[in-house]
C-alpha cells in the first residue's frame, strides 16, 4: 500500500508538476474560467507533504456566497474520487497553469455519488488582508448558527450531469454546504465528546478524537519561517498542553509572511488572536456520509488574526497570547490520606465566549479521564486566579452526587465555566488572565448535608446575649448530624420579636448573584468583587433577618439605606441601572465549616426582653 502511494504521489509530480510553494503567486481571475477547464488542487492526504488532485471547472455559481460573491463549481478525481471531499480539505488551493483559482470550501450534501466541491474565489480571499483590526462586535463562540448552505439552481444541477457527475445526483438534496472543519479533541474522552459535541455541531464544527503531536506546547517553533506552504495542513489552537483540541484545513495561500486557508468562516469571530500550528495527516476516511482527515497538530509557527467570511488569515513569527492553566487532580482514599496526585498544565486560546467554554471542556474532562473517577464521589475545588496588574483571587467550591440530571463533575465544569463568563463576558473591558492554578480532590464518599431541623434552648433573650442554636443535619446515609452554633446577639438589638435564618450559602447569595448578574456595568474589579463575596457552599450559615431593605448596587449590598440617601444615589441613573432592592436585610451572625455540601434552610424566632 505504501509503495502504492509513494508511486501514485511520484506520477502527480511528473502529471501536475512541482508542489506549490509560498510567496507571490499570479491570480487566475474568476471572469477567465470556463466550464471543462482542467484544474490541480493541492491537499494532504497522509503525512505533511501536499498532493496533486486532478480538478475540473463546472461551472460558477453567481452570488451564491452573498452578494457579489461566487462559488466555482468543481469536479474532483484521483483520490478525492475515493475519499470524498473530506473535512480538513478546507483550503486546498486550486491552480490552473500555475495561476492560483482559489480554495476548496465546499461540497455536495451526503451521499453524492461524486466529489463535487465548491471553490472561494482567491480574489474574495485576498480581501481580508485590507480589513482593519477593529474588533468584530459580534464575536461568536459556542452557540454561533450553523452556516448556512447553497442550493443549486437547475440549470447547474445539469452543468454536473453534462460534465459526467452521475444522473442520481438530480434527487440528491441540491445544496453545497461548506466543509466541516474537523475540531481534533486529543487526549479528551468520548463521554466529554458526547456530552458536548452538540455545542460543536450547532457552529458546524465537527468535534472527533484525534491527536497532537507533543510539541504542541504554545511555543514558537524553530523553522517557523519555511512553514505553511500552499497545500499543506493548517490548524488553529485553541488549547495546548496536556490535552489540545485544534481546528484543521488546508493553506491556500502563503506570501512569505501572511497565509490565508479554509475559503470559509472558522468560527466567524472576525478579529483574533490563536494559536497557528503546521499539522500532520494520518489517514482520511473515506465515506459517502461524513469523510474527514484525522491527524496531528504539530509545531506552532505564528498567529491566527483574521476569521472571516471568505477564509482565514494569519501571520507567521507571530505570538497569540493564551492562558497558562495548571490543574492537580489529588485522590482519597478511605483513610482521607491523598493516595495519587495527576498533574496537568494547558495553554488556552483568548476569547470572550470560548474561554470560558474552555475551562469548563477540560475540567469535566480531567476528571472523567483519570483512573481514580468513580460516580459516586465528591469533588472538591480550590483554585487560585492571578490577573494582570498582580491582582488575584481564590475560587472554592465542593461538588458531590445528587437527585439532579446532572453529574457532579459536569456540576463542578459548569460552575468554574460561570465564573469565567461573567470575568470575559464584561461589556466595559476585558480581563487579562496572567494565570490560574486549581486543585480538584476526589473524595471516595458522598458528602452532603441537608439542614433537617434547628431549635433554641430558649426563646426569651436579652441583648447582647450568646444564645447556643442547635442545628440538625441529615447526611446522605447515616444518622443525622447536630451542630451547636454559638450566636452573639448585637447588644443594640431592638425589643420584640426577630427571626433567625440557618442555610445555605446559595439561599444568601441568591438575590445579589442575580443582580450582579443582570448588570451590563460592572468592571473586572467590580465583577472580581462579587465572585469573591459569594459564600461557601460547604458552611452552615446562621444569620437575624431584620425587616429593613436592602438595596444593591452593582458590586455592594446596602442594608438599611435611608431614603433620601437611595434618592441621591438614583438621581442620574437610567432605567437599565435601577437600584433593585429587598425587604428584608440579612445580617450574617455565624458561619461553620462542615466540609460537606450543605443545602436547604430553617427558620426560628427568638424575643428579645
Amino acid at each position: 500500500m505504501l509503495k502504492l502511494t509513494a508511486a501514485f504521489a511520484a506520477c502527480a509530480l511528473i502529471v501536475f508538476g512541482q508542489a506549490p510553494k509560498a510567496g507571490p503567486v499570479q491570480i487566475f481571475k474568476e471572469s477567465d474560467l470556463r466550464p471543462g477547464m482542467k484544474a490541480t488542487a493541492w491537499t494532504v492526504f497522509s503525512g505533511s507533504d501536499a498532493e496533486a488532485v486532478p480538478v475540473e471547472i463546472v461551472g460558477i455559481l453567481k452570488n451564491a456566497w452573498g452578494p457579489k460573491q461566487d462559488i466555482i463549481i468543481g469536479k474532483m478525481t484521483g483520490r478525492a474520487q475515493i475519499t470524498n471531499v473530506a473535512g480538513g480539505m478546507s483550503g486546498s488551493p486550486v491552480y490552473i497553469d500555475g495561476k492560483l483559482v482559489g480554495a476548496v470550501a465546499l461540497r455536495m450534501s451526503v451521499f453524492s455519488p461524486d466529489s463535487i466541491c465548491g471553490i472561494t474565489p482567491i480574489e474574495s480571499m485576498l480581501e481580508i488582508n485590507d480589513l482593519d483590526a477593529s474588533k468584530s462586535p459580534d464575536a461568536k463562540g459556542p452557540g454561533t448558527v450553523k452556516r448556512a448552505a447553497v442550493e443549486l439552481p437547475g440549470d447547474l444541477l445539469n452543468q454536473l450531469v453534462s460534465a459526467g457527475a452521475s444522473p442520481s445526483i438530480l434527487q440528491q438534496q441540491p445544496l453545497m454546504v461548506p466543509i466541516e472543519t474537523p475540531l481534533a479533541l486529543s487526549g479528551f474522552t468520548d463521554r466529554t465528546l458526547r456530552e458536548f459535541g452538540p455545542m460543536f455541531q450547532q457552529m458546524g464544527l465537527q468535534a472527533v478524537q484525534g491527536g497532537a503531536a507533543g510539541s504542541v506546547n504554545g511555543q514558537l517553533a524553530a523553522g517557523w519561517r519555511d512553514s505553511l506552504k500552499p497545500g499543506e495542513t493548517i490548524a488553529g489552537v485553541l488549547v495546548s498542553g496536556d490535552k489540545s483540541i485544534t481546528g484543521m484545513g488546508t493553506v491556500t495561500y502563503n506570501d512569505g509572511k501572511r497565509v490565508l486557508a479554509f475559503g470559509h468562516p472558522f468560527f466567524s469571530l472576525g478579529q483574533m488572536s490563536m494559536p497557528m500550528s503546521k499539522g500532520e495527516i494520518v489517514m482520511v476516511l473515506a465515506s459517502a456520509f461524513q469523510p474527514n482527515k484525522m491527524g496531528n497538530a504539530t509545531d506552532i509557527v505564528g498567529a491566527l488574526h483574521q476569521d472571516r467570511h471568505s477564509g482565514i488569515m494569519g501571520q507567521l513569527g507571530d505570538v497569540a497570547e493564551t492562558v497558562p492553566v495548571s490543574l492537580n487532580i489529588r485522590s482519597y482514599g478511605l483513610d482521607g490520606k491523598i493516595q495519587s496526585e495527576k498533574p496537568f498544565h494547558f495553554n488556552f486560546f483568548v476569547n470572550q465566549k470560548w474561554t470560558p467554554f474552555l475551562f469548563m471542556l477540560t475540567v469535566f474532562d480531567s476528571i472523567n479521564s483519570i483512573n481514580e473517577f468513580g460516580e459516586d464521589m465528591t469533588y472538591r475545588f480550590n483554585g487560585h486566579v492571578e490577573m494582570d496588574g498582580n491582582k488575584t483571587f481564590d475560587l472554592r467550591t465542593m461538588a458531590a452526587p445528587s437527585d439532579g440530571p446532572a453529574a457532579p463533575p459536569m456540576v463542578l465544569a459548569g460552575w468554574l465555566g460561570d465564573k469565567f463568563n461573567r470575568l470575559y463576558s464584561n461589556s466595559i473591558e476585558m480581563p487579562k488572565l496572567k494565570k490560574f492554578e486549581g486543585t480538584i480532590d476526589l473524595i471516595p464518599e458522598r458528602r452532603t448535608l441537608a439542614i433537617e431541623h434547628a431549635w433554641l434552648p430558649i426563646s426569651d433573650v436579652e441583648p447582647g446575649a450568646e444564645v447556643p442554636v442547635k442545628v440538625y443535619l441529615r447526611p446522605f446515609r447515616g444518622e443525622r448530624v447536630e451542630r451547636i452554633v454559638k450566636l452573639k446577639l448585637p447588644s443594640g438589638l431592638t425589643k420584640g420579636e426577630h427571626r433567625l435564618l440557618i442555610s445555605d450559602a446559595d439561599t444568601l447569595d441568591r438575590v445579589q448573584s442575580r443582580v450582579a448578574a443582570s448588570s451590563r456595568f460592572l468592571t473586572i474589579p467590580q465583577t472580581v468583587s462579587v465572585i469573591t463575596q459569594e459564600r461557601s457552599n460547604t458552611k452552615l450559615y446562621v444569620s437575624l433577618i431584620e425587616p429593613r431593605p436592602t438595596v444593591f448596587a452593582e458590586d455592594k449590598a446596602l442594608p438599611g439605606l435611608p431614603g433620601s440617601v437611595l434618592n441621591v444615589m438614583q438621581t442620574g441613573r437610567t432605567g437599565n441601572r435601577a437600584l433593585p432592592a429587598i425587604a428584608e436585610t440579612a445580617a450574617e451572625q455565624a458561619d461553620v465549616e462542615l466540609d460537606q455540601v450543605v443545602s436547604g434552610s430553617y427558620s426560628l424566632r427568638l424575643t428579645v426582653r
